[in-house]
């Protein structure tokens, strides 16, 4: 099972899939694009206190963590 992770100002919302089933696989790519779209940058953990950013969907990132762009004035 796989998570996609979103941050937010509530905190974050989790959404788990199944990278083997084609139809969960594709909501998490269209999750994936519209957060980026958005302004969120996306990372995936490589290691342990490793990550990397990812500018494309990667079907076997077993977790993705999708950061909000940081509003300063």
């Amino acid at each position: 099972m796989a998570i996609q992770i979103v941050m937010d100002s509530t905190g974050d919302s989790r959404y788990f899939f199944n990278p083997n089933d084609a139809r969960e696989l594709a909501k998490a790519e269209r999750r994936f694009y519209e957060l980026t779209d958005a302004g969120f940058t996306a990372a995936a953990r490589t290691g342990p206190g490793h990550v990397s950013q990812m500018r494309s969907f990667a079907p076997n990132a077993e977790e993705t963590v999708f950061f909000p762009r940081l509003v300063g004035g």
